[in-house]
């Protein structure tokens, strides 16, 4: 498993009961986590100085408790990237910090390639990804259906001055767009991927990612370069582990273009247990061995 270990500004303290205890920079949540089946004893004072504790409904959804007032947002850095961050209605802050080991990995990427590099970025939500390939020197087509994590992404972009940069931002379905991309011989070459495990299109229509994720990155391939760099697929849903999307790279991408396949499980280290929490899963076919 790789941890996302080198976070200053975010901390995992503590999981127990279905909740986890972090810290974002000087303020700490508690926010469910259906993973955490253990019930270890919570020994951290910190759990009863939380500064606000979402409860989740058992009739769906939640509901935020706010034991000391908290700004409506906030800032946390990352290297030179630095994100907003606000507690949402559906429990998300607006940034997943595992995947700092990934933004990591892309910069690597990016910076070795030895050439420009132009990357397409689908279900970007607020831009974690798009800002770290932005930084290392790539351009970047930033797409998500939500106008408000796009707007999000772009407050990201500057609070890390990085608006000047090659970037364009495009809210519409990931689907629809790459369709489009085909039709218009747009190419990239690097695909990042982050599907929703489910979720509901404009039509109502329903998604659901093992259905759908064959078709997508099949899909996506067509808008690959001739000498694409990377493609990486991220998966937050426990019936797609790691190897189950290694394999699919393989049957897809793999067939075109020569190249390897990594994955694994990322995570999390957690301060009190010296654990590490799963938070997800990243497959990636690269042109060159890493």
């Amino acid at each position: 498993m790789k941890a996302a270990s080198n976070w200053l500004d975010y901390e995992l303290i503590d999981t127990s009961s279905g909740e986890k205890l972090e810290r974002w920079k000087n303020i700490t949540l508690i926010r469910p986590d259906p993973q955490i089946i253990w019930k270890t004893e919570r020994t951290s004072p910190a759990w009863r100085r939380a500064d606000a504790h979402y409860h989740r409904s058992r009739t769906g959804g939640g509901h935020w408790e706010y034991v000391h007032k908290l700004p409506q947002s906030w800032q946390v850095s990352y290297g030179e990237l630095t994100f907003k961050i606000s507690p949402t209605g559906f429990k998300h802050t607006g940034l997943f910090p595992e995947q700092a080991v990934n933004w990591d990995l892309f910069t690597k990427l990016i910076q070795e390639a030895g050439r420009p590099v132009s990357v397409l970025n689908l279900f970007a939500y607020t831009g974690g990804a798009t800002l770290a390939c932005l930084a290392a020197g790539a351009s970047v087509c930033h797409v998500d259906a939500s106008k408000g994590m796009v707007q999000w992404a772009k407050e990201n972009a500057a609070l890390s001055n990085l608006t000047g940069k090659p970037v364009r931002w495009i809210v519409d379905d990931c689907e629809k767009f790459v369709l489009r991309e085909i039709r218009r011989g747009h190419r990239y070459d690097a695909i990042i991927m982050d599907p929703p495990s489910y979720g509901r299109g404009p039509g109502g229509e329903v998604w659901q990612l093992e259905e759908k994720v064959y078709d997508l990155v099949k899909l996506c391939c067509g808008v690959l370069s001739d000498q694409p760099l990377f493609m990486a697929l991220n998966s937050y849903n426990t019936g797609l582990p790691a190897s189950v999307m290694a394999y699919l790279l393989g049957t897809t991408i793999g067939q075109e273009h020569d190249g390897y396949i990594i994955a694994d499980e990322i995570g999390l280290p957690v301060k009190e247990s010296g654990l590490v929490l799963p938070c997800g899963a990243t497959a990636l076919w690269t042109e060159k061995q890493i």
